[in-house]
């Protein structure tokens, strides 16, 4: 495993709203689902994202990824003269002359313009490092890769078999995965110092290793030894790379499980804190009220996930 691999562990398809609509001018959409994340994919045709007063053109084969929970509005022009209905889990029609219907349950799919919309609510402090990373919007172009799926997308929509919306899920999350990866490959994302720091000799083996076992006891030599350099060597080039010291990360990484594991069934401070490479529950109480602001036992009660981490608990 990989920061990457285990941020996007809890995004999946079963937390997802999924739709698909075909669309006939004039018309809008407005999505105010709450959703941590929106993925949106033009099978056919093109609209506009507008949100905040700002409008981006997203053509068919693009795919767009939306951070929530903001509303925004979807449409066939620039600037819509009105939208008077929204997306909450399902899509209606946004504005009259229009017409919108819903290509989720199989059928025909013949229409100006075919938005396929899967809607995330990112659950657990691991996703959410993920999302609080990530710009307003990504637009990525269309690649080779992925016009053979929007084609197989588009068919999966018109078939009514057996198991279809896990085939649609999955598909989804396979899209949104590949969209955030070449994103964070671009020159313009500003990808956290972690994501490009997997690639290098010294530090992509120490990264790997605290992710495969956050609960072993790691010391700088210890982390050095996986990646074959002195103490010295991984310190600094790990600090350079990913912008804070090693058992800086390891220590906001164990901090960010935890918050996770506390709020399992049966989970108790102790079990959580050895469970996180801690030998007893004071230490990890301490370690965990110096990232989060407040006790374990505090953090797991209700609202607590409205709450921000304190700058202790790194997204770089």
């Amino acid at each position: 495993m990989d920061p990457f691999d285990d941020l996007l562990h809890g995004v999946r398809g079963e937390g997802s709203v999924f739709g698909a609509s075909v669309l006939s001018p004039p018309w809008a959409l407005t999505f105010t689902g709450q959703a941590s994340l929106t993925l949106c994919v033009p099978l056919r045709g093109e609209g506009w994202i507008i949100r905040d007063g700002d409008a981006r053109r997203l053509r068919e084969g693009e795919a767009a990824i939306v951070r929530g929970p903001e509303p925004f509005v979807f449409s066939d022009t620039e600037a819509p003269r009105r939208v008077t209905n929204a997306w909450h889990g399902d899509i209606t029609d946004a504005r009259h002359g229009g017409d919108v219907s819903d290509a989720r349950h199989g059928g025909d799919i013949t229409g100006d313009t075919v938005l396929l919309v899967g809607s995330y609510l990112v659950n657990g402090e691991v996703a959410r490092r993920l999302v609080r990373i990530l710009p307003s919007l990504i637009v990525l172009p269309e690649d080779a890769d992925c016009a053979g799926m929007r084609a197989y997308l588009e068919a999966q929509l018109l078939a009514c078999r057996p198991g279809r919306q896990i085939v649609l899920d999955r598909l989804l999350d396979w899209l949104l995965v590949c969209t955030l990866r070449d994103w964070f490959d671009r020159p313009e994302a500003e990808a956290p110092g972690w994501y490009a720091a997997l690639g290098d000799d010294v530090v992509g083996p120490a990264l790997r290793a605290i992710h495969d076992d956050p609960s072993r006891p790691w010391t700088i030599a210890s982390l050095a030894a996986v990646a074959n350099v002195s103490r010295t060597t991984l310190a600094g080039r790990f600090t350079k790379l990913v912008g804070e010291p090693p058992l800086t990360y390891l220590t906001g990484w164990r901090m960010a499980l935890a918050a996770d594991l506390l709020n399992e069934p049966g989970a108790t401070v102790a079990s959580v804190a050895h469970r996180v490479g801690y030998a007893d529950a004071f230490s990890f109480s301490s370690a965990f009220k110096r990232i989060h602001g407040s006790s374990p036992n505090t953090y797991r009660q209700p609202g607590h996930e409205d709450r921000e981490p304190l700058s202790g608990l790194s997204v770089k």
